[in-house]
């Protein structure tokens, strides 16, 4: 039981740094510190934050794999890898579709947290989820054609972070955009489409 242990203590702590690392209060001391350049470089650094200290938690699963659960069989691992492949390409399409340079950190950069201000896009995926790229996350790691008792407990650690998170990012939400950001969330699920319908119950 060594690997799903360690595995989940290392999604536990990943999810608690880059809780804090987004937190207000981190985005205040960095102000603080590092003065206007902190508006231009926080959210790059983020992101590479993000990208080097998942690296240690995917090794922990490639080193301490665990038992073997289950391995998919042709066709089966083959359809798994295309819902892989198509949740892949929805996150990009979502990336896209808000403003890829803003989330990568480029775009504040060059002109710092300031300038017109972001608007709530409800069209495309957006229509249909209120959050999908967490949605397609979601997917990625649940279709695996290969599962062992560490990756499982990978899943359920980013599962946990990704519906903390999605809560998170709703109280933000709804502190930017308000009136419209409620009127939205009654008509579209958080995570799970029904697909067919425009109103529904957020």
């Amino acid at each position: 039981m060594a690997g799903p242990i360690l595995t989940l203590l290392a999604v536990a702590g990943y999810g608690v740094l880059h809780s804090v690392l987004a937190s207000r209060w981190a985005k205040r001391r960095a102000r603080q510190t590092l003065g206007p350049a902190a508006d231009r470089f926080y959210r790059l650094i983020y992101n590479l934050v993000g990208g080097a200290t998942l690296l240690p938690v995917l090794a922990v699963v490639g080193l301490e794999p665990g038992e073997l659960l289950y391995r998919l069989p042709l066709p089966w691992s083959a359809i798994a890898l295309v819902g892989q492949a198509l949740a892949a390409l929805v996150i990009v399409l979502g990336l896209l579709q808000t403003d890829l340079r803003h989330f990568l950190g480029l775009r504040q950069m060059i002109r710092g947290d300031e300038g017109p201000p972001s608007s709530l896009v409800v069209t495309g995926l957006y229509r249909w989820v209120r959050h999908p790229l967490y949605s397609a996350g979601l997917v990625f790691l649940w279709l695996t054609p290969l599962m062992t008792t560490s990756m499982l407990a990978f899943n359920f650690g980013f599962t946990l972070y990704i519906l903390i998170g999605s809560a998170f990012e709703e109280r933000r939400l709804m502190e930017e955009f308000g009136q419209a950001y409620a009127d939205y969330r009654r008509r579209v699920p958080r995570l799970i489409p029904r697909f067919g319908r425009w109103t529904v119950d957020g």
